[in-house]
């Protein structure tokens, strides 16, 4: 997927998230930048990241658009021809939809940090569908979920709580 695709795929996810059941138009994503972030981009820049007359960014333009769109910025980047293409693609495209999320969701919790912290996590790691799916098989267990806890946050040599 190139970068101007992932942009665009962003702008869609993005306007869904913000109930318009559409994709913001890059004008709006002009607006919401320099609204919300406070900072400034240009509709023609936008336009010709999408449109690939410019095939890299600037840093301070990948942790702009990163943060708006609650990215990663690596994930701002072209990826390497034919890499994981079919399938492997439709799951990449599912995972930064899934990490669009998680970094939104941890932005909500100011006030639990270690929350927000955890969210971030998941969606930093490579394969966040599969972190969720490992999690869902944890919590199918009686009282492994608990007992994991209690050995990664205490240590193994911690009493267990009752």
């Amino acid at each position: 997927m190139t970068l101007g695709e992932k942009i665009r795929h962003l702008r869609t996810v993005e306007g869904n998230l913000r109930g318009l059941e559409r994709a913001l138009t890059q004008a709006e994503v002009v607006e919401l930048v320099r609204r919300e972030l406070r900072k400034k981009i240009s509709q023609s820049y936008l336009s010709q990241i999408e449109s690939g007359a410019r095939p890299h960014l600037t840093q301070a333009t990948r942790q702009l658009l990163a943060r708006f769109f609650k990215v990663h910025p690596g994930f701002l980047l072209d990826d390497i021809p034919g890499f994981q293409t079919g399938l492997g693609s439709a799951l990449r495209i599912e995972d930064a939809k899934i990490d669009s999320l998680l970094y939104a969701a941890a932005e909500n919790f100011p006030d639990d940090p270690e929350f927000g912290r955890t969210l971030q996590a998941i969606a930093d790691y490579s394969d966040t569908r599969k972190s969720l799916l490992l999690l869902g098989e944890i919590l199918k267990v009686p009282g492994l979920a608990d007992h994991l806890y209690d050995v990664l946050k205490t240590g193994p040599s911690a009493p267990a709580r009752a």
